[in-house]
């Protein structure tokens, strides 16, 4: 076993608090990340609350991890000792049923195994990304660029990937019109990716007071929803 520490909720009554575990020991395709720096999710903390279905305790959360790559197993082919890597919201599969194999690996048949509050295939309890390291099966490890800022990274394997993933499904580009609402954690994220993909972005929102930071952000047009008129001239008119 790999020795790890971190944070975690001993269970759903007590604060996050350091503590020493082992992680599973490197498979053929596992890779050893040592973690750099790991955003805060408000899943998270739904997750240490049992806000959604009853946790595993003790629980490690932590799932936009960062980090660089110390050892690898026998059979991993993408990266190799010393790559910087980022994992997101799941560390394993099955890899060989019909979703796996169609890269829909969130549907496995088996049981996609995520980050944290999850089972591993080996019946041990999967922990998060508020440790020192964490091993993860290289499907769901994803190269970072050294030329990136990695504690800015990090937020992207959660927040980003929740709004990059739906515009490319649809092609989001040039001559769209794209409605981000809300902004927040994932609404500045989707008004950044909208303009680099080169959308005409209109900012949806409660607050008059976002208005400079949706510009700020790029965004081309901002709606105040409180606002029945301003509603209303947008009103059918995105994509």
């Amino acid at each position: 076993m790999i020795p790890a520490k971190g944070y975690a909720a001993q269970s759903v009554a007590t604060d996050l608090a350091p503590w020493n575990f082992e992680r599973r020991e490197l498979a053929p395709h596992d890779v050893l990340l040592e973690i750099a720096y790991c955003g805060v999710c408000h899943t998270d903390l739904h997750s240490i609350n049992n806000d959604w279905f009853p946790g595993i305790y003790p629980m490690v959360p932590g799932h936009e991890i960062v980090g660089k790559i110390t050892q690898i197993g026998s059979h991993v082919k993408k990266f190799t000792t010393g790559d910087l890597a980022g994992v997101g919201v799941m560390v394993d599969s099955c890899q060989e049923c019909d979703d796996c194999q169609n890269h829909q690996e969130q549907f496995c048949q088996v049981s996609p195994v995520q980050t944290y509050n999850s089972m591993g295939h080996d019946g041990l309890p999967a922990y998060g990304g508020y440790a020192n390291n964490i091993v993860v099966r290289e499907e769901f490890v994803h190269r970072v660029s050294a030329k990136l800022d990695l504690a800015g990274v990090a937020p992207l394997l959660c927040a980003g990937i929740t709004t990059y993933s739906p515009l490319r499904k649809w092609q989001v580009g040039p001559g769209h019109k794209l409605a981000v609402v809300g902004l927040g954690g994932l609404g500045h994220m989707g008004v950044k990716f909208g303009v680099a993909f080169g959308a005409e972005v209109t900012v949806l929102s409660t607050s008059e007071a976002k208005r400079e930071a949706a510009k700020a952000l790029g965004a081309h047009h901002f709606v105040v929803t409180k606002n029945e008129d301003e509603v209303a001239a947008v009103k059918s008119t995105f994509d």
